[in-house]
């Protein structure tokens, strides 16, 4: 490089160059800028813009920017310069921010542009307005992508959560027919262990006791020997009739265990009522019992037993982790109040103890199985279960299951 251009550049203010800095400011700017008088026509652009718009700078001065590259809408419709956001930049002194638009080149194409406007104001008086514009072609394109993509995971986990909501509805009726097939099956099994083993023990305590009996003939009749022989046979007769009694208690406690034979004698009601008896008293709490159900309400068969279960489970969770000296239960059937409509009969059972308590996750828990067979029990069914428990307050256990139209 020559000394003497050093020296020039040293000394910029006397370049002509440096002589209109706000020209070369604008003029190095990769963004297009542009100024428009009140009537909307170019007053100066700069190279940047002018070759964005396809033109040359020249060919653009003097002609009314809105006409020629804001003349329509993105889709082609006419776009009237009254609602042109540039223009009101200087008819309302208002600066605007759009990046949803478009310019068009002077062949005709357009492209998606963000353009700022701003009035031009001298001597308190707005004499124009200052626009600048970049083309967002890259961005549009990079948002689309993005914007499909996102359409197409939506997609994707609205079709997943749709496989996963029928396989869990698959899960759940699956569910519901291994439980009817469960209690067909223990209904099943207790009528056999009844009549066949049953029978037998009650025919083999009758033989033992026909044993007994003879022997004790043998005694009085037979000598000395034959009366001790008798009398310690007579004792294992009755051995063995005190554990023929033991397994025909422990016959009858699985067979009830498998179906209690008075859901089937004496219906739903009087089973609930029995099951609460029984549970106190092996328990040994206090019991506060309350039932009201209105003439001829019954449930069918699977309903029923559903509701004898889940009062077996809510008392089992009473038994097993409350630590209660009394427990309340409130069952009623019929219409429940003006509040739930006219015509809707429901099944209301409430389970309260007076126990320690429990905070409401150890209810949600993924291990909280009995929680959770009650309610995918009362679930066939459009029953609910709702929780209440407060640590050292106790908890509540509420079942409310719709009663079919009679």
């Amino acid at each position: 490089m020559r000394r003497g251009d050093v020296l020039e550049i040293a000394h910029p203010i006397s370049h002509p160059l440096w002589q209109h800095p706000l020209g070369l400011l604008i003029e190095s700017t990769g963004e297009g800028i542009f100024g428009i008088d009140l009537e909307g026509h170019c007053m100066f652009i700069n190279r940047a813009g002018a070759r964005m718009l396809g033109f040359e700078p020249a060919q653009v001065r003097g002609l009314n920017m809105h006409e020629l590259t804001h003349h329509s809408h993105a889709d082609g419709r006419h776009y009237p310069v009254a609602d042109c956001p540039i223009f009101n930049a200087f008819r309302q002194g208002l600066p605007c921010r759009i990046d949803t638009e478009v310019f068009w080149r002077s062949d005709g194409s357009s492209f998606p542009v963000e353009y700022s406007s701003y009035p031009v104001v001298d001597a308190g008086q707005v004499r124009g307005a200052v626009i600048t514009f970049v083309d967002i072609t890259e961005r549009k394109h990079a948002a689309d992508a993005l914007q499909k993509a996102k359409d197409e995971l939506e997609l994707r986990v609205d079709e997943r959560t749709q496989a996963l909501s029928g396989a869990l509805l698959q899960l759940r009726e699956l569910s519901a027919y291994s439980e009817t097939v469960r209690e067909d099956e223990r209904t099943r099994i207790a009528r056999e262990v009844h009549d066949e083993l049953g029978s037998l023990l009650v025919a083999l305590k009758m033989d033992v006791n026909w044993l007994d009996k003879r022997l004790s003939e043998q005694t009085r009749r037979g000598d000395g020997e034959a009366q001790i022989m008798c009398e310690r046979m007579r004792c294992k007769c009755q051995n063995m009739s005190r554990l023929i009694e033991n397994a025909v208690d422990n016959v009858g406690r699985i067979i009830t265990d498998l179906r209690p034979s008075i859901l089937d004698h004496q219906g739903l009601w009087a089973a609930l009522e029995w099951q609460a008896q029984e549970f106190v008293q092996s328990a040994e709490l206090a019991l506060d019992w309350e039932m009201h159900i209105e003439d001829g309400v019954t449930l069918p068969e699977p309903a029923a037993m559903a509701v004898f279960r889940i009062l077996q489970e809510m008392l089992s969770n009473v038994g097993r982790h409350a630590q209660a000296s009394q427990v309340a239960i409130r069952i009623t059937a019929g219409r429940t109040g003006a509040s739930a409509g006219a015509d809707e009969r429901r099944l209301e059972m409430t389970v309260r103890d007076d126990g320690v308590g429990a905070l409401a996750q150890a209810f949600d828990s993924p291990r909280a199985y009995g929680v959770m067979g009650m309610r995918e029990r009362a679930r066939p069914f459009g029953g609910q279960l709702r929780i209440e428990s407060v640590p050292g307050q106790g908890s509540s256990f509420q079942l409310s299951l719709p009663l079919a139209d009679e």
